[in-house]
């Protein structure tokens, strides 16, 4: 099996014709979490990059895909409560998750995710040469330039989107 094989098929897809530069990388899938992962694979913490899903508050939610560093926390009821335009917002629940990006927690990428799901990213991902993403399921990542997001019609950078862990800014 190729390693391209690996990704999910939607992530696939999306770069299947791409000319974005990337390597797929096979992951043990007890070790995807990003602590197990880092430790296991040696790579920095600050290289590797999450991507979560927000939902609104309310009968009828809206979902934004949120990319951050894992050095940093998503900053849900300030910055992305007021980039979805919303009076509350959380993180979404597992079954929301799998249901709308079709992917696995874990493995959730901003590469395969529906065109009309907004995807905001902090600004300090797109400040390393490279990043870690996960592949869309358990097994794989992606190491990808961050400029790659970029390709991504619906993504928007956003600086303070995410906070650096234990205050500092």
């Amino acid at each position: 099996m190729r390693d391209f094989d690996l990704l999910h098929p939607l992530v696939r897809a999306s770069l299947e014709h791409s000319v974005v530069a990337y390597e797929v990388m096979a992951c043990d899938p007890d070790l995807a979490d990003t602590a197990a992962f880092v430790e296991a694979y040696g790579i920095p913490l600050d290289r590797s990059a999450n991507t979560i899903l927000v939902a609104s508050k309310g009968a009828d939610p809206t979902y934004v895909a949120c990319v951050l560093l894992a050095t940093t926390s998503l900053d849900v009821n300030t910055v992305v409560r007021r980039e979805m335009g919303v009076r509350k917002a959380s993180f979404a629940r597992a079954e929301p998750t799998r249901e709308l990006t079709h992917m696995e927690i874990g493995g959730v990428t901003p590469f395969g995710l529906p065109a009309d799901l907004p995807i905001l990213v902090d600004a300090r991902v797109m400040e390393p040469d490279w990043i870690i993403l996960g592949g869309g399921n358990r097994s794989s990542k992606l190491r990808i330039g961050p400029d790659a997001l970029r390709a991504i019609p619906s993504l928007r950078v956003v600086h303070g989107l995410a906070t650096q862990r234990g205050g500092a800014a």
